[in-house]
């Protein structure tokens, strides 16, 4: 977004979702009133500087509203629309929260696909500009901008008081997390950010859990790369570098959200994060706890991933050859089935299998850092076995 020195550019991105909803509860379609609500972005930072409103949001609902107007006379096919917003309404109150919540809601609509839902939500909730997004998905500008007007055209013609779905927003939440950092935005901060925002507007503990396990994962992020871009695998982490401010914010926000006794998907997910958080060592980890809450995510959601996951921690708990058990009732075709299957087998000593499983993996992955950890690993093995020999 704009930068200005005089700004507090996070606070300004904060009051978007509410003031974009301002204008769409008072008749703008979506995608005029995002023009609108980024327009008027650009004047606070021209204008704030020299004087700061009194009522931040309420200037920039009036601000937006009237560039929503300009914007309405402009446009010859939107006359008839004209006669009906030309009239600026009073500034009134400003938006509620439960404004805010309905925009997620409205960017994460079922009739979009995840990557224009994600899109969307950067660009109408989080205020990043067109460039920030295309920037962090490694696509042009002119991609991003046409998948962003798609969505906004397949949204303008929600209702915005329509109930929305809470467990939706919550996914592209965290398909934004997930994305992590490329460009100049950090994508998993700005997942943080959001998070904060929605869990501002409602007391669903799944929101929080959503929340406590993004803090608990990000804590890490120091760890999780050499000098070199490399891997560190979560056993070779140097605990030290983790964030334990971070770690421990994420896990009162769990505790808070376990104590509503509602568990959902990212509650369990995050008291994994924190049982790995809390251990000083890797072999201090709680391994057969672990192993309770994969059963927990199992019983909630069913998904083979999960189930892989499951599997490699039973083989932490109870050993490998346990692990390799439980690996053989999913389907090999699973992301990283390959991947988990090459560590049990070289946690059970048998090199071989692991070396040739690993360079399998490699070909399977998914960006260049994960295909030079496995296929350094298969090297490795390979030098083993060739000093064995």
């Amino acid at each position: 977004m704009m930068t200005a020195d005089a700004v507090d550019e996070a606070r300004l991105r904060d009051l978007i979702p509410g003031v974009l909803a301002a204008l769409v509860h008072r008749g703008a379609d979506f995608a005029t009133a995002e023009d609108a609500v980024q327009e008027a972005l650009v004047r606070a930072v021209e204008t704030w500087p020299k004087q700061r409103p009194g009522d931040p949001k309420g200037w920039l609902i009036t601000t937006a509203w009237r560039c929503f107007v300009d914007l309405a006379r402009s446009d010859v096919a939107r006359r008839r629309r004209e006669l009906r917003v030309s009239d600026e309404p009073p500034p009134g109150p400003t938006a509620s929260v439960d404004e805010t919540l309905e925009l997620y809601f409205l960017c994460a609509h079922p009739s979009l696909t995840p990557a224009s839902a994600v899109a969307l939500t950067l660009r109408a909730v989080g205020g990043l500009t067109t460039r920030q997004i295309a920037q962090a998905y490694l696509v042009p500008e002119a991609t991003m901008a046409q998948r962003i007007s798609r969505a906004k055209r397949t949204v303008s013609e929600v209702r915005l008081d329509r109930h929305g779905d809470l467990r939706t927003v919550l996914r592209v939440l965290y398909l934004v997390f997930n994305e992590g950092y490329s460009g100049d935005v950090d994508l998993a901060a700005e997942a943080i950010r959001l998070a904060r925002q929605l869990a501002a507007t409602t007391d669903d503990p799944e929101v929080a859990g959503l929340l406590a396990l993004f803090l608990l994962h990000h804590a890490r992020r120091p760890a999780r790369t050499r000098a070199d871009g490399s891997l560190v695998p979560l056993a070779e982490q140097d605990r030290g570098l983790w964030r334990r401010d971070m770690i421990a914010e994420g896990v009162a926000v769990l505790q808070a959200a376990l104590a509503r006794d509602r568990l959902g998907e990212y509650q369990a997910q995050a008291a994994i994060a924190a049982l790995h958080a809390d251990a000083q060592k890797a072999d201090e980890t709680d391994w057969v706890q672990i192993v309770e809450w994969y059963d927990e995510l199992v019983r909630l959601t069913d998904s083979p991933v999960v189930r892989l996951n499951r599997a490699v921690a039973v083989g932490e708990a109870d050993g490998p050859r346990a692990g390799l058990a439980a690996l053989a009732e999913l389907d090999p075709k699973l992301p990283r089935f390959t991947a988990s299957a090459a560590y049990l087998h070289e946690r059970a000593g048998d090199v071989a299998t692991a070396a040739r499983l690993y360079v399998e993996a490699a070909a399977q992955a998914q960006n260049l850092a994960e295909r030079n950890h496995l296929t350094l690993r298969a090297a490795i093995l390979r030098q083993r076995l060739s000093g064995e020999g």
